[in-house]
């Protein structure tokens, strides 16, 4: 049986903003080739990662409330700004 079609805009507004938050949190530029950016960048990636999945945890698990969950993660993930040189696309870092 194939699952009905639902769009990002059928969505309850929470649900799309947890949508997006963990799209954020998880959304970080590629680092530059450096040692120390590549781990910066691992680093971050594994954080924010940890991050969204105890919030996506508390949702579906615990039943915490979608809206404050999705403020929760963007509060966390500020906490976590990106700190290492981003790759761009001319060929070295920004």
């Amino acid at each position: 049986m194939t699952e009905p079609s639902v769009y990002l805009d059928s969505l309850p507004d929470a649900v799309a903003a947890l949508l997006r938050a963990v799209h954020e949190a998880l959304d970080i530029p590629l680092p530059d080739v450096t040692d120390a950016d590549e781990r910066a960048y691992a680093t971050l990636l594994q954080g924010r990662s940890i991050s969204a999945r105890v919030i996506l945890a508390g949702v579906l698990q615990d039943g915490h409330n979608v809206g404050r969950a999705a403020e929760s993660l963007r509060l966390w993930t500020a906490e976590r700004p990106v700190t290492y040189t981003p790759w761009t696309d001319d060929g070295g870092a920004s």
